[in-house]
């Protein structure tokens, strides 16, 4: 069983769930996809169902998916419930521990861009050049 975490701030989505469970080991403030503390995310839940459920609770999202923009039903989700998103992103599939070795280099900066952006909605993509910005279309 996870532990308990008393200040959830960040949420790794189901397609990233081993990823999700690491980072849920190692730092106590995240939550993953089928968390028992996040039950009403439970695996196999729709994008669209889960972004305002996040949102709602103020966690910032960590996700591979790049296609939420442009999937009608989950960019208005996001546009609706101001969700804040990290898109971990790479020409080529890099695994869990390429994934895991990637956050933990710029997790600073992703602390950085939650502190200095406490409301969204809001997209970055962390890749192997650091953190930056993408910009949501309307």
């Amino acid at each position: 069983m996870a532990p308990r975490i008393t200040d959830p701030r960040f949420y790794a989505d189901e397609q990233i769930i081993g990823l999700g469970e690491c980072l849920a080991v190692a730092r106590h403030d995240v939550l993953y996809c089928g968390h028992p503390q996040i039950p009403e995310c439970p695996r196999g839940i729709h994008d669209d169902e889960w972004i305002p459920l996040v949102a709602k609770r103020g966690l910032v999202a960590i996700t591979r998916d790049k296609h939420i923009r442009t999937r009608p039903a989950e960019k208005l989700a996001v546009k609706e419930s101001g969700l804040r998103r990290f898109v971990i992103g790479d020409k080529r599939d890099i695994g869990t521990w390429g994934w895991l070795v990637l956050l933990v280099r710029y997790w600073d900066a992703m602390e950085t861009v939650v502190a200095d952006h406490p409301t969204g909605p809001w997209l970055y993509s962390v890749n192997r050049s650091g953190v930056s910005e993408f910009l949501l279309d309307d």
